[in-house]
């Protein structure tokens, strides 16, 4: 037979599957190199089929990952719009909305969907309850002594060999180790300005980063962001005058799962080196992009140690050890003084059994499953949002992280939704928690770190039913 007619032949026969449901949006497909074997073909004859499945927008090829379901047309469903925040650096936080919301930590009977965490299967569980009992038995007094202030030697080692990943040059003795990342900055915070200054972080951004920056006193102003591409550098350009201090989430921003092109990268360092204004660059989610190609810091186009690069395997690993880490360039030593001030050191044995677990080569296996295991997630519960939930709602399309951004028709009270889903077991993130002015009250966040199941799907449809309840 013609390898025309074959290949068009089985790219059909694969096509009705997926439109009959017999393969599901998520479901990974077979590699080339079982295709080949199963139907007896070649693997030009193999890589024609999936191209014909993806024109059609059947699959989607994810690198080092293979291909997936995935047969929504997404050019029909626009994305949320930019944010446009009023240029004030007037601060109203709704505490009590955060509250309520943070108070569902740890409730098992709770599905979980505003919490960008890790759960169940994604967590390696076993895997570093050994190297916690390792760690233990080679550190000396079983690791209940103090560590270094500046933090556990090994640790960084794997962390300065790690930053190769995303572009770094950096070394051991760059980094100073912390209780997780909002320690971290909490820290440069402290080492670089006072109570009055300005920050200016995205909008939306982490309601922990706005709590901490009003908590220490700052002024806190919030800058345009674009859903896909993160902070308008136009609108910081214009704010640089007034700006002590500028805080980015550089990599699958939450909640909005932007990612800056690396372009914007190098104009945001180039642009605060200029008015000497210091970058604190958060990249928590750095680590989780869907398609295995790691993108680069800001932190990786800093020549002048004028860049504060902090991160944590709080999403990615342990959410519970409180590991974290910063990079302060030029500002190291007030950041080890802060630290020395407010923790002194940091849990010894945790960071000996994470540094064992990045050294054997664990980590980035782990890194590569917990990849694909997400990428399958983020396409099912999209796939969910789009086709059940109300008309007219915009939901994003990160390349990595943990978030889903949701907006809704402008009728949707989603501090009313926050309270409906309660009511049958389900958390949800207001918009409104992500911002310190009256706005994004018809949007939610919605985590994708919960294993998928039948419950989970249910649950999330009812989040779209209900949302028509709250208008």
């Amino acid at each position: 037979m013609n390898d025309k007619y074959i290949y068009l032949g089985l790219a059909e026969k694969l096509a009705n599957q997926i439109r009959n449901g017999i393969l599901k949006k998520g479901d990974r497909m077979p590699s080339l190199r079982v295709l080949c074997k199963t139907h007896s073909i070649s693997m030009n004859t193999a890589k024609r089929v999936y191209l014909e499945l993806e024109s059609e927008s059947l699959i989607l090829a994810v690198p080092q990952s293979g291909y997936f379901v995935s047969h929504i047309n997404y050019a029909n469903f626009p994305l949320p719009k930019a944010s446009n925040p009023t240029p004030l650096a007037n601060s109203d936080l709704p505490k009590d909305i955060i509250n309520k919301v943070y108070a569902s930590i740890g409730k098992e009977e709770l599905t979980l969907f505003s919490f960008n965490s890790l759960y169940g299967e994604f967590l390696p569980v076993a895997q570093m309850k050994k190297e916690i009992i390792q760690a233990a038995k080679q550190m000396k007094y079983g690791g209940g002594d103090y560590e270094a202030v500046q933090g556990n030697i090994q640790l960084r080692r794997m962390i300065a060999a790690h930053s190769l990943t995303w572009g770094g040059s950096i070394t051991e003795d760059d980094i100073v180790t912390t209780n997780g990342s909002i320690h971290a900055i909490s820290l440069c915070l402290l080492a670089l300005g006072k109570a009055g200054d300005t920050v200016a972080i995205e909008s939306p951004c982490y309601p922990g980063i706005f709590q901490l920056a009003l908590d220490l006193g700052f002024k806190v102003l919030e800058l345009p962001t674009d859903p896909v591409t993160g902070v308008k550098l136009d609108a910081l350009e214009r704010v640089c005058p007034t700006i002590d201090i500028c805080l980015l989430i550089s990599n699958y921003n939450t909640p909005l799962g932007s990612c800056m092109p690396v372009e914007n990268k190098k104009k945001v360092v180039e642009l605060l080196t200029s008015y000497n204004i210091p970058l604190i660059e958060d990249d928590v989610y750095g680590d989780l992009n869907f398609s295995g190609k790691r993108p680069l810091c800001c932190k990786a186009f800093d020549t002048t140690g004028n860049v504060l690069w902090c991160s944590a395997i709080s999403k990615t690993l342990a959410p519970g050890y409180r590991v974290g880490w910063v990079s302060a360039g030029k500002y190291q030593d007030k950041v080890i003084e802060q630290k020395l001030i407010h923790s002194i050191s940091s849990p010894a044995i945790v960071q000996e059994a994470v540094a064992n677990f990045m050294k054997s080569g664990k980590y980035e296996k782990h890194l590569r499953k917990l990849r694909q295991s997400l990428f399958v997630n983020y396409q099912k519960m999209l796939a969910v949002i789009l086709e059940d939930f109300p008309p007219g709602t915009k939901v994003t399309r990160p390349e990595g992280g943990l978030s889903l951004w949701i907006e809704f028709d402008e009728r949707v009270n989603t501090l009313k939704l926050y309270d409906l889903c309660m009511k049958e077991g389900i958390s949800i993130a207001p918009g409104r928690m992500f911002t310190v002015q009256r706005q994004f009250l018809n949007c939610i966040r919605i985590s994708i770190g919960l294993p998928w199941c039948e419950e989970i799907q249910q649950k999330l449809r009812r989040v779209g039913v209900l949302s028509l309840q709250s208008r």
